[in-house]
């Protein structure tokens, strides 16, 4: 059997670089660890940590397909984000001019989380902690 010690980074392709960038950074607030641009990709890479510890690498590349559906595609289903107040969360998030759904409680759990996409439109859920 293998010994797995953590996620290392999840990757995420974004098809406005820009947008995506100040989304992930701005707006969630992760820092930036590394950004490079791939001339011969026509790409750029950029690594984003939370807390200090890398998590992200968010790519751009020219023209890439759009997701086929939200969330049940088959692959990465949404990226989930631990918060202490997810009624605060969401509504710093509402204030930043992004679209969140409303609060839920988890069935099994009985903690508030909730909704939201970037701006690719990939589901990112915060739970409470």
């Amino acid at each position: 059997m293998i010994t797995l010690n953590k996620v290392h980074h999840i990757a995420i392709l974004c098809s406005d670089y820009e947008k995506s960038k100040h989304f992930y950074t701005e707006v969630l607030g992760l820092t930036i660890v590394q950004e490079i641009y791939r001339e011969e990709r026509l790409s750029y890479k950029l690594d984003l940590a939370l807390n200090g510890h890398y998590i992200i690498e968010l790519f751009s590349f020219p023209n890439p397909p759009q997701r086929p559906s939200r969330p049940e595609a088959a692959g990465l289903r949404h990226l989930a984000f631990e918060v202490n107040d997810v009624e605060e969360t969401r509504k710093y998030i509402i204030s930043q001019s992004c679209v969140a759904e409303e609060i839920r409680i988890d069935e099994f759990t009985q903690k508030k989380f909730f909704f939201m996409a970037d701006p690719d439109n990939t589901p990112i859920e915060f739970y409470e902690k």
